[in-house]
């Protein structure tokens, strides 16, 4: 099949297009109707779901129920979604339980949480410090790396007091908080310091129709122009940026107007998996991380909404908050910023944006939401096209990939030359560090054997970071 792409440009990586999940989505066309179609006051069993149904049930509950909705999140075990109500309404949870959630009343409402999230901001904005709503406790979730000790522990021990014993959580992490520079396919850039490398999330279509990428928003703050190896010629040129504040995206448009890159995330072993839609994330839900320094990782979302404040790399002593974002439990390294979150089904979630820890010890990693990225710059996912090039099958994830280093992401064949099965994002790849070559040329996501020299950016894991 004849195709378009980019010649040695190898990082078309991540991608996505507008097509529709295989799926169905689950809708809420008559909310006060019973599973089974009838519309009187029995009991009903809560629906079992997809982790991607249960978000789009999650925002239909959201908006029907009003300020008694308290947040929700998904059960992996049962598959079902469970969706937190104040307490008080028994109309309330009979919507909700005829919706076909399962409903759990709660004492804290949204509003309040989110109020206790802004004295958190007002009170406790130290570097190395992040909170976020954890529907399964209804309670902030607060976490603090290596560096918050004495005054600044006390500081924020004592806010976290303040709100009330049943409002907020607090709990140190080992590591520290940083961004992590590298991802998905990994690119390169030239700045002041050096070499900087970052990690592709996923390709799009600008709002003028032009091709373009999203990354990681420091890495557009930190270079204008990119390139798909560390010593090539920039093929990309950064057109929007946020960081920090409310985000941690970029809009990297290819310098080359007939650039065509594949709607798909490069797994690592010459697969694939291909990308059909963007999805907002669900508490609980499992997700899959894809980065150039340690490859394909996944773990589940443990919050929605966070805030992180990262020890600035500009500022000595200041500090730079970023909100909105995802917390999960996915390991991640200096390299990985930018790179590729997404679920086994083929939408896409995130960008990693920083975190704490790394892929041995484990730790917190945090991810800027595809959806608000889309709808900041106006992108739309993936190329409008089949993107799929002489891909010979999308990859399964779940195949638990190990060790998963290659011969160099500048080499990387992308989507078009991607020639092994489906791969299962459930495959987790780890120890994936090294120099990446070449994706294209791994053997296979469950036995990703070379380890190559993956990469610059060691992470310490010593504080809160970037992944860049």
């Amino acid at each position: 099949m004849s195709h378009k792409r980019i010649p040695k440009r190898k990082a078309a990586i991540a991608a996505g297009s507008v097509v529709a999940l295989g799926a169905a989505a689950i809708l809420l066309p008559n909310a006060m109707a019973s599973q089974d179609g009838s519309s009187n006051g029995a009991a009903v069993a809560p629906k079992t779901l997809k982790a991607t149904d249960a978000s789009g049930l999650a925002a239909q509950l959201q908006q029907l129920l009003g300020q008694a909705f308290a947040g929700s999140y998904y059960d992996s075990g049962s598959q079902q979604l469970v969706v937190n109500v104040i307490s008080g309404d028994s109309n309330v949870v009979v919507q909700a339980e005829k919706a076909g959630a399962k409903v759990r009343e709660v004492k804290n409402s949204l509003a309040a949480l989110k109020a206790g999230a802004q004295t958190l901001k007002a009170k406790a904005t130290i570097p190395g410090t992040a909170w976020a709503i954890d529907p399964k406790t209804n309670k902030l979730a607060v976490t603090a790396d290596s560096t918050v000790t004495g005054a600044k522990w006390d500081r924020l021990t004592s806010t976290v007091k303040s709100l009330g014993a049943d409002m907020a959580s607090v709990k140190k992490t080992s590591g520290t908080f940083k961004t992590l520079v590298s991802g998905g396919d990994a690119i390169f850039a030239q700045a002041e310091g050096g070499t900087v490398r970052c990690s592709l999330g996923f390709n799009v279509t600008a709002s003028d129709g032009s091709p373009a990428f999203l990354t990681a928003g420091h890495c557009g703050v930190a270079a204008k122009q990119w390139s798909d190896s560390e010593t090539g010629q920039p093929i990309a040129t950064v057109d929007q940026a946020t960081f920090p504040g409310d985000g941690d995206f970029s809009l990297v448009k290819y310098d080359d107007p007939n650039t065509q890159a594949a709607s798909e995330v490069n797994v690592g072993n010459g697969q694939t998996v291909q990308i059909t839609q963007a999805a907002d994330a669900t508490v609980g839900e499992q997700v899959f991380r894809m980065g150039s320094t340690t490859g394909l990782h996944d773990g589940q979302v443990t919050g929605l909404d966070a805030t992180v404040n990262f020890q600035s790399e500009t500022n000595p002593g200041g500090v730079d908050t970023v909100t909105g974002l995802i917390q999960t439990n996915v390991c991640a390294e200096a390299g990985d910023s930018g790179g590729s979150l997404f679920t086994q089904d083929g939408s896409a979630v995130g960008m990693t944006s920083g975190g704490s820890g790394d892929c041995t010890a484990g730790g917190e990693t945090f991810f800027q939401p595809v959806t608000t990225a889309l709808q900041a710059t106006g992108a739309t996912l993936g190329n409008g096209g089949a993107g799929a090039g002489d891909q010979g099958g999308a990859a399964d994830p779940s195949a638990s990939a190990t060790d998963g280093t290659g011969t160099g992401a500048g080499d990387q064949a992308g989507g078009g030359d991607a020639v092994g099965g489906t791969a299962d994002p459930s495959a987790t790849a780890t120890d994936g560090t090294g120099d990446q070559s070449g994706v294209g040329d791994q053997s296979g996501i469950g036995d990703q054997s070379g380890t190559g020299d993956q990469g610059t950016g060691a992470n310490d894991g010593s504080s809160l970071t970037q992944t860049r």
